[in-house]
């Protein structure tokens, strides 16, 4: 004989999801490609390069120094005067000091102007400092 009442107990049992691991694999997967991420660093600014046959792509550079074609110094899209590059360039080098300096300087800017930021950058302690061109061809 069938029991009616222990089959409507069956019924009224309800089922529970623990979503405690499903949320921990979600929180894995964002450090996962938090960390594995690279994020591209850039002036900020609109700058039109002069071209170079010999120009080598450099994958990371630390610091990002732009002159604008009327002399304008900018680093992370603040104007800064000639004699601030020497402290920024000083304060990115403590956070790592491995970094490398990339002058992006206008066609248009003086080469004054470029030659003094990258004197500065190597008082500053930097060592590898290099000044940005397009490729010939693009």
């Amino acid at each position: 004989m069938i029991n009616v009442t222990s089959s409507r107990r069956a019924k009224r049992q309800t089922l529970e999801l623990n979503i405690a691991p499903l949320i921990d694999m979600v929180f894995i997967l964002l450090i996962f490609f938090l960390v594995t991420t690279s994020f591209v660093r850039e002036t900020g600014i609109d700058v039109q390069r002069p071209t170079a046959a010999t120009a080598v792509s450099k994958e990371h550079a630390t610091i990002l120094i732009a002159v604008t074609a009327d002399d304008q110094i900018y680093v992370e899209r603040r104007p800064i005067d000639i004699r601030a590059v020497r402290i920024h360039v000083e304060r990115a080098l403590a956070e790592n000091p491995e970094g490398s300096v990339v002058i992006v300087a206008d066609r248009g800017s003086r080469t004054g102007t470029a030659i003094e930021v990258m004197d500065a950058c190597r008082q500053a302690g930097a060592q590898d400092v290099a000044l940005a061109a397009g490729v010939a061809g693009e």
